[in-house]
């Protein structure tokens, strides 16, 4: 039996591969023993006499299925877990999502003119002082806000309506005092 560690080192290094992925025809042993150049190897491979092997299938079908049970909440038990809950998904990945919610939130209505600067700034704050869970709580919050402002605007109205029906009542009062007065200046 010949050696054909030279020929497998050559064809390993002319074909790209390691030289496990080499097949030297067993048929033709002599002819390939006699190739000691890699031109005499290319051409040996051209003829078929030297083949390189397929990769070998590594299949990732049962880890698509794995990671699809993985998606419906399978796997993911207790006994599968290795790091801590904050190592999993850290709470300062929870805060930046929510407080991100939030901020858009605000900077919208505030774009929209639906809240003006003062009350973006109050919530803005309390946003950062961690005062809103959601933003269907926060949304609660700006309706709360904006009726209270409503409320105070229709008060401070009713009041200026009050205040200018009291000074017009008080000069016509005047009025008719002035005149009662000199009607009663002249019959003397």
């Amino acid at each position: 039996m010949v050696s054909l560690k030279l020929q497998k080192r050559l064809a390993a290094s002319v074909l790209k591969c390691g030289q496990k992925k080499i097949w030297l025809d067993p048929n033709e042993i002599n002819e390939i023993s006699l190739a000691n150049s890699r031109r005499n190897i290319s051409r040996l491979h051209r003829d078929g006499l030297i083949i390189k092997k397929p990769v070998v299938v590594h299949s990732r079908a049962r880890v698509a299925i794995r990671n699809e049970a993985k998606r419906k909440g399978r796997h993911t038990g207790i006994g599968k877990r290795k790091g801590t809950a904050n190592a999993r998904l850290p709470v300062k990945v929870l805060w930046m999502r929510r407080i991100r919610v939030l901020r858009r939130l605000l900077k919208k209505m505030r774009d929209a003119k639906k809240i003006d600067k003062h009350i973006y700034h109050t919530l803005y704050m309390l946003c950062k002082g961690n005062q809103f869970k959601n933003k269907r709580v926060l949304l609660e919050v700006i309706h709360d806000k904006k009726r209270e402002m409503a409320e105070e605007k229709a008060l401070a109205e009713q009041a200026v309506a009050r205040k200018s029906r009291a000074k017009t009542r008080l000069a016509r009062k005047a009025a008719k005092e002035a005149t009662k007065s000199s009607s009663t200046e002249t019959s003397d």
